[in-house]
């Protein structure tokens, strides 16, 4: 993700995070997605002076060391918000959601950058978790947009 694009991502959805008041302290989720999200809100929210720390979560148990599948020093007991970064079906969330769960830790919602509007949205809010999506799909499309095509020459 570009310098700007970090800056512009964590400023978004740090702010739809404390929009929506939701209590939490620490952000995260299924990598590689969620990864530079999670960091940009990190990173935002010490320069707003309300410290959110970053997780990852691993797609699978490491094969050496304690077998972790979280890395960031997530404590037990602690409110998070899973992060992914375009939800079409929301297993990759629910993944997440699980394995923070399993870990200990509570989960306040579901952040996605852009929901695909392709029933993730419904899976999360059925399995019981606030969905806050910084954009929809519909949304994205009705900014750009009719298609401009360029046929060349005059």
């Amino acid at each position: 993700m570009s310098a700007e694009g970090q800056f512009l991502v964590g400023s978004v959805a740090y702010r739809a995070l404390r929009d929506h008041e939701l209590e939490f302290s620490w952000v995260g989720g299924l990598t590689l997605g969620a990864d530079p999200i999670s960091y940009a809100i990190a990173h935002r929210s010490w320069m707003e002076g309300d410290p959110i720390e970053a997780f990852t979560v691993r797609k699978r148990a490491k094969l050496h060391g304690l077998g972790q599948r979280i890395e960031g020093g997530l404590p037990s007991a602690t409110p998070v918000v899973v992060v992914e970064d375009s939800m079409t079906s929301g297993s990759s969330a629910l993944e997440a959601v699980r394995v923070v769960e399993e870990h200990g830790a509570s989960v306040a919602a579901v952040l996605t950058l852009v929901d695909r509007q392709a029933g993730g949205g419904e899976a999360i809010r059925e399995a019981g978790y606030p969905l806050v999506a910084i954009y929809t799909a519909d949304e994205l499309l009705a900014a750009e947009g009719p298609a401009q095509v360029q046929t060349g020459g005059d």
